[in-house]
């Protein structure tokens, strides 16, 4: 039996964050009702497309059925209202206001107080910003994460994947399972509210340090850690090689590999922070060895040193290498349109376990007159 087997989720969201928060709790064995416009989600229009499904939302929507209402309705609000308080969760991530507006807001727990709803929007349900448009590329450029994102010396970098959407859903999944544990105890629900903005501000930690313990402005530094050396990509003969040495063991033990008991025996580099006040000329010596080798004899022969190391590798390397297959990263699920469709789910593995939900991204709407009839709600 998975985790959260027997638990009921309505799910009113579209796109990333919402979806993938609920997505998650599909894997752990949650029954997720997704109520969707009579366009669909708007991820299913969004490429890239295979026999003309969309991958995104594919991918994003594993685990769940489909129910069409139009809310523009009154009568469809008012069926989309008996099943929210025939679950035990409601997931939402329409403008700060708009749910409320349905009837489907944090109001429900009104007439069901042991309802969980949650929240997830770009910037929150109160404060000055809640009220603005968001995408994750916003959210990113004002949280702090942009500044500190790039090469030295250069622009501000967003990082290379939606992570203001993906860590709002990761935390809704998180306080919904934190909420669940208080109600099992207390009998009430909970009103949660994830800010894509707020998710990404609290994953700053380094730079927290530096801002609020150390009174300086964080900096970009590329690949270098900011305050760790060394700790970055190196040049190899064919190509960068990752090499994260942390604390003065790792240190001599690299030291050793390149052969340079000069720089281990140097008391101004006894430290990260003195390394780090010297990095052009660590960098230096570790090149003159690791330019010599190639990328992957270069990691083979630091891994060997006990030193925390690796070849930079594709998406398609990391998905074909041993160690991903063993672990059973990429499933393929039950399709409707696609037969089986290759999906990533949660990772965590539970007694030996990698959960993830039973089939795939439904079709529109095609779950709809099943669900109305296991509630017994009758519409139209």
């Amino acid at each position: 039996m998975k985790p959260l087997h027997g638990l009921r989720i309505l799910d009113l969201t579209r796109v990333l964050a919402g979806p993938f928060c609920t997505a998650l709790l599909a894997d752990l064995g949650a029954e997720v009702i997704k109520l969707e416009p009579p366009q669909g989600d708007d991820y299913r229009h969004i490429g890239p497309f295979l026999q003309g499904e969309s991958a995104l939302f594919t991918l994003m929507n594993r685990g769940k059925q489909s129910i069409v209402l139009d809310l523009k309705d009154p009568a469809a609000q008012a069926v989309a209202r008996q099943i929210a308080l025939a679950c035990d969760v409601v997931v939402e991530n329409f403008r700060p206001g708009v749910a409320s507006r349905l009837g489907l807001g944090p109001e429900l727990r009104e007439e069901k107080p042991s309802l969980i709803h949650a929240a997830i929007s770009g910037f929150g349900q109160s404060g000055p910003a809640a009220h603005l448009p968001a995408y994750d590329l916003v959210a990113q450029a004002m949280s702090g994460l942009m500044a500190v994102t790039g090469e030295e010396g250069g622009a501000p970098l967003k990082v290379g994947e939606s992570y203001g959407d993906l860590m709002a859903g990761l935390y809704a999944s998180w306080a919904i399972l934190a909420a669940l544990y208080r109600r099992q105890a207390t009998g009430e629900g909970a009103t949660i509210d994830v800010a894509m903005f707020d998710a990404l501000f609290s994953l700053l930690p380094t730079a927290h340090a530096v801002q609020f313990y150390a009174g300086a402005e964080p900096r970009r530094v590329g690949n270098r850690h900011p305050l760790s050396t060394p700790f970055g990509c190196f040049a190899c003969a064919d190509g960068p090689v990752v090499i994260a040495v942390l604390g003065d063991r790792q240190w001599q033990a690299l030291c050793a590999l390149i052969e340079r008991g000069d720089l281990a025996s140097d008391p101004a580099l006894a430290t990260d922070e003195g390394r780090t006040l010297q990095e052009p000329r660590i960098r230096t010596a570790i090149e003159g060895w690791s330019g010599t080798h190639p990328a992957a004899e270069a990691a083979e022969a630091l891994a060997a040193a006990g030193i925390p190391t690796a070849v930079v590798q594709s998406l398609a390397e990391a998905a074909a290498s041993p160690h991903a297959r063993a672990r059973g990263l990429v499933a393929d699920l039950p399709h409707p349109v696609l037969g089986h469709a290759p999906t990533v789910g949660q990772p965590v593995r539970f007694d030996g376990a990698k959960l993830v939900a039973a089939s795939s991204a439904p079709a529109l709407g095609a779950d709809g007159a099943a669900i109305l009839h296991r509630l017994g709600i009758h519409h139209g």
